[in-house]
């Protein structure tokens, strides 16, 4: 009797694969997150591992990693709600015989385990000190808003040409949302304001795609061993967060490698999907982007910001799920609206949303697949999730500040025949935002 287990974080979606395999003569063993499923897979040993790709603690790249590094010859499909190219390459890089779309039908499950299933064999397998500062609120400063490669030049100087990077100051701490190119700013702009005095800040990295983490060779603090940085990110999928972020400062490319950097530099890949930092608690979700990509939620006691700086709506799923097979149509949409109810709720009532604006819903037609959000998708979002100040993000680098600006004024409208009191604007590099600040 061969045995299956099941790595998924979702009960629900537990539940409905497990039917699946009463239909043949499997023992079933149920993991509900990745950590539990690679520790039952060294135990039990199953033939066949069927893993979910995003999940908290350990995503399914790393399962598929860890699993393959001392079971051989257990076989490895990856399920995910994507269907982007570098998922599915990412994941056979890893170990994974297979990666399926969800939702998954027994006809198709069957016939991938009766093709990587034979390949089993018989035999055991191979073993292998806080800065001096009280702000009296919340403060949030933009430094880059750029999406894909800074663009400086006459036509993006009122919005800026600089790729993610954003300051929040809340309850004692600094908390800086991916490091851009507009990092560098912000850090000649922290040593300037605390000379001789240490800077500690902590630094949220959304994903490892070079646009979010360009900026951090050029962050002068790093460059001062008065400093302390915590770099806290999502494992990438075929290397892990420091491998990644040492990469692009190797010496075939950049003079000086991170491990010289004299300030205190540590990097922590996060498991948990919600942890404090200091008395900010901070929630994340996994977004609709290739790749490991997270959004943060920042709750402090002035106020919430939600940043979710790359995200493709999840309505996209509808075609690219259904097109396999018009029977499985219904599933597909069932499963695009499950996805988006739950991003609605991650952003219930927030105060200040910052998200992926980067295409016209033209031009989104000609992208499908990017992992970028379109301008109605991203307005009625923030609509149902009632967040309080909408502000588009990750500017196209193709668009310059008339188009920007024309951009905002197109998100104005959609508001205002929505007849529902929400603000919008576009982000902008040196525009602050105060939460709880008395007027």
């Amino acid at each position: 009797m061969p045995t299956v287990l099941l790595i998924e974080d979702d009960a629900e979606s537990r539940r409905v694969t497990a039917e699946l395999f009463t239909r043949g003569d499997w023992t079933i063993l149920e993991a509900g997150d990745g950590e539990a499923g690679i520790s039952l897979a060294l135990e039990r040993r199953p033939e066949l591992v069927l893993c979910d790709l995003l999940m908290p603690k350990v995503n399914g790249f790393q399962v598929c990693r860890s699993i393959r590094q001392h079971l051989q010859r257990s076989r490895i499909i990856i399920v995910s709600g994507r269907d982007y190219g570098v998922d599915r390459a990412s994941a056979i890089e890893a170990g994974a015989d297979e990666y399926l779309v969800k939702p998954i039908s027994w006809e198709i499950l069957r016939e991938v385990i009766d093709r990587v299933l034979p390949a089993v064999g018989d035999g055991p397998p191979p073993t292998g000190p806080l800065p001096d500062f009280t702000p009296p609120s919340t403060r949030l400063r933009f430094w880059g808003v750029r999406g894909s490669i800074p663009v400086p030049g006459s036509s993006t100087v009122g919005y800026g040409g600089n790729t993610s990077c954003i300051e929040i100051r809340a309850d004692g701490e600094i908390i800086v949302l991916d490091a851009g190119s507009g990092m560098r700013e912000l850090g000649i702009a922290l040593e300037n304001e605390f000379g001789p005095r240490p800077i500690k800040l902590t630094l949220l990295i959304s994903h490892t795609h070079w646009d979010h983490i360009q900026g951090l060779p050029f962050f002068l603090p790093a460059y001062n061993e008065k400093n302390s940085l915590r770099l806290l990110g999502y494992e990438g999928a075929r290397a892990g967060l420091a491998t990644i972020l040492a990469s692009q400062m190797e010496t075939s490319v950049f003079p000086v490698s991170l491990r010289d950097m004299p300030s205190a530099i540590e990097i922590e890949e996060l498991r948990e999907m919600e942890f404090k930092i200091g008395k900010v608690r901070v929630e994340a979700r996994f977004v609709n982007h290739p790749g490991i990509c997270v959004g943060y939620r920042l709750n402090t006691t002035n106020g919430s910001i939600a940043y979710l700086p790359d995200n493709e709506p999840y309505e996209v799923l509808k075609t690219s799920l259904a097109t396999r097979d018009p029977s499985e149509r219904e599933k597909a949409q069932a499963y695009a609206a499950s996805a988006r109810a739950k991003l609605v709720d991650f952003l219930r009532n927030v105060d200040v949303l910052i998200i992926d604006s980067q295409y016209t819903d033209e031009e989104y037609l000609q992208k499908v697949g990017w992992g970028h959000g379109s301008l109605s998708s991203v307005v009625s979002l923030a609509l149902e999730a009632e967040a309080h100040k909408l502000f588009l993000f990750h500017h196209d680098p193709s668009r310059d500040d008339k188009a920007v600006d024309a951009l905002v004024e197109a998100a104005r409208m959609l508001v205002l025949e929505s007849g529902k009191p929400m603000e919008v604007d576009a982000a902008r590099e040196g525009a602050e935002v105060w939460l709880g600040a008395k007027v």
